[in-house]
């Protein structure tokens, strides 16, 4: 009863509305003659006979050639994406009438461009979507109905990458239970094809096709409509269309997880060129805290000797996952275990482990990462397997002192420190602490190298348990490699110092540094993720009324933002293609990149766990200080800035 008024109260509000809609341009009349109308028969109140009349609706609706058609399924959208679970329409034939009308739009392109006909095959492939989504019964049904041929069909591109979008999602759905995955692995090469395409390409798509198309007089209307429902203008096509491109390359990397659980057509997914392309999905800003995208697949193919194989032959991927590893991303425990895995072949273990060894030496101590403990244990007892053979193998002298690096700190070092007694600990810890005054005073005396080499006495003699007194040690250290143009070592110093952090990447100073460490490297995915935790306990340690965002953050976010926003390789083509039409840009799409900035940190700030806080400001609140922080003087910018530029900024109070 309570699915019934649901669908009924959605009918009304569909009905009463249509007219204002954009979206469909139609007066529905007040008094229906139609005896097969769905809007009448939704409202019978006999059970059994409005059950017969939508079987009727569903079975007579695809011979129909009515302008009420595109308002019907909508509705049957709404109902569908409300209640997904319900049983009532997918009994009564909904799945062939959907799968008929899009077949009928592939098929018969006069009728397509008919009234409001562009909408149907969006509309219906959507459903079939949502009502696959969460039952293998519907998912059995969808396919006994026929939905894959005119489902592929879309996804093929006969129509657009809008409806490419919703095939792939439902095909995804179909693929992802065990009872239908047969049904799509019929057209096993044709569908991760095409999916391995639209996941490449769907972003220059989108752009090309929508955001980089300027003027919204060329725009297709039927794509704005959906985007919006006729609600917003340029700025809220452009995001909206950002997220579906987003979708459309995750739902796309879904379907391809589906085959490659299976050690299906690995042969094609383990493409070296396609190997590349998958770690630079990330999702975006809008995407990243919902699916880890590239590198989720990359670590399903990690599982399987052909995948591990094929991965550790890609020096670019290998290296991806280890800037990964030592990132603050929320994948970070995905670039880990690949690493592992690929360590833990022996037929791997020899080709990754000359570069993976140097990241990974940094996050030995790590002890938890999310619900994952001894993180840093594992990493230890796998990179030491086989240590003295290893060490005989290996030709690379940097490595072999990595290596004698861990095994001197996990080994060696417990060992001595295991018999110190409390006193001793005490002891080293006031010499240590003294040794890192000597260094604070030499470093603001300008000697940067002394400095250093006091921070190295230091960490020597601190022992290992004096976790908190260490992380300054590595954080002071790691300032001086800044200071003297080695972010290299810095990075790997600032690594160190997070993962003895409590919790992991919780300490600040270090976030920022590495901030800026990466950002030399431009690295500017890893370093907009420290600086966004980073702002996270700058925010953490102020009171309610007076949240400030820090300028350098501000501006360091706003600046890697764009670097990483997810258009923005193509958009810097554009430029160089076709400056003539860039600089003609006009205030509204200058408008939508500053609210591009605006939405995307306080998603990322949504995304990090601190919205919380930032509701008792509220948005007029971040917005003030987002604006405090774009316009403030220029000369507290070139204060901050060290000798290094803009990548090495000297924040207040950069010595603990």
């Amino acid at each position: 009863m309570d699915s019934l008024k649901k669908k009924e109260k959605i009918i009304h509000t569909i009905t009463t509305t249509s007219s204002n809609e954009s979206i469909i341009d139609i007066g529905t009349e007040q008094n229906c003659i139609n005896p097969s109308c769905f809007f009448c028969t939704m409202k019978e109140p006999d059970s059994m006979i409005r059950r017969a009349g939508l079987q009727s609706c569903f079975k007579e609706m695809p011979f129909r050639d009515s302008q009420a058609l595109a308002l019907v399924l909508s509705g049957l959208w709404n109902i569908a994406m409300t209640q997904p679970d319900d049983p009532e329409f997918p009994s009564l034939g909904v799945f062939h009438c959907m799968a008929s009308l899009i077949q009928k739009g592939i098929d018969n392109r006069s009728w397509l461009l008919k009234d409001q006909n562009i909408y149907i095959p969006y509309y219906a492939a959507h459903i079939i979507g949502s009502y696959t989504m969460n039952k293998v019964k519907f998912a059995e049904k969808a396919v006994q109905s026929g939905v894959i041929p005119p489902l592929m069909d879309l996804l093929r591109g006969k129509i657009s990458w809008v409806e490419q979008r919703v095939a792939v999602r439902a095909l995804g759905h179909l693929a992802s239970f065990e009872k239908t995955f047969d049904a799509v692995a019929m057209y096993e090469e044709d569908v991760v094809k095409s999916a391995m395409q639209l996941a490449s390409n769907c972003l220059e798509v989108v752009y090309s096709k929508f955001v980089g198309v300027r003027d919204a007089k060329e725009r297709l209307k039927y794509h704005s409509d959906l985007l919006t429902r006729g609600v917003g203008g340029l700025d809220t096509e452009n995001r909206k269309a950002e997220e579906w491109a987003c979708q459309l390359q995750r739902w796309s990397l879904n379907l391809l997880n589906c085959f490659a659980c299976k050690e299906r057509s690995l042969n094609l997914i383990c493409r070296q060129d396609f190997l590349r392309d998958l770690c630079e999905m990330w999702g975006g800003l809008v995407m990243n805290h919902v699916s880890p995208s590239g590198v989720g697949l990359i670590r399903i193919l990690c599982y399987s000797k052909h995948g591990r194989k094929s991965i550790a032959e890609s020096k670019e991927v290998v290296r991806s996952l280890c800037n990964l590893s030592r990132s603050s991303d929320d994948w970070q425990y995905i670039g880990i275990d690949c690493l592992l895995l690929l360590l833990k072949d022996q037929d791997t273990r020899f080709k990754v482990i000359e570069v993976s060894a140097l990241f990974l030496v940094d996050l030995v101590e790590l002890r938890s990462l999310g619900n994952r403990s001894n993180v840093g244990d594992a990493i230890a007892r796998v990179l030491l397997f086989y240590y003295r053979q290893s060490m005989l193998k290996l030709k690379n002298s940097e490595v072999q002192k990595v290596m004698q690096e861990i095994w001197d700190l996990k080994v060696e070092r417990r060992k001595r420190e295991k018999t110190m007694t409390e006193e001793m600990v005490e002891e080293r810890r006031v010499l240590a602490g003294l040794i890192k005054q000597q260094g604070n005073h030499m470093f603001w005396l300008g000697n940067i190298e002394e400095a250093s080499v006091k921070y190295t006495e230091a960490l020597d003699l601190c022992p290992l348990r004096l976790r908190k007194e260490r992380v300054a040690l590595y954080s002071d250290r790691a300032q001086c490699r800044l200071q003297l143009g080695n972010p290299d070592a810095a990075i790997s110093d600032l690594t160190r110092a997070l993962c003895l952090s409590t919790p992991a990447n919780s300490h600040s100073k270090s976030l920022w540094r590495r901030s800026q460490a990466f950002d030399i490297k431009r690295l500017a995915k890893e370093s907009l993720m420290d600086c966004v935790m980073y702002l996270n306990g700058c925010i953490k340690t102020e009171t309610a009324k007076g949240v400030k965002i820090p300028y350098h953050a501000a501006r360091m976010i706003s600046k890697q933002m764009e670097a990483t926003w997810l258009f923005a390789n193509l958009k810097s083509k554009t430029s160089s293609n076709q400056s003539s039409r860039v600089q003609e840009l006009d205030g509204d799409s200058e408008n939508y990149d500053k609210q591009k900035h605006d939405e995307m940190m306080r998603i990322m700030i949504e995304k990090k766990g601190f919205i919380s806080r930032l509701s008792t400001i509220g948005n007029e609140g971040v917005e003030r200080e987002m604006e405090r922080a774009r316009s403030k003087k220029a000369v507290v910018a070139r204060s901050m800035e060290g000798r290094w530029g803009s990548g090495l900024l000297r924040a207040e109070g950069e010595i603990l």
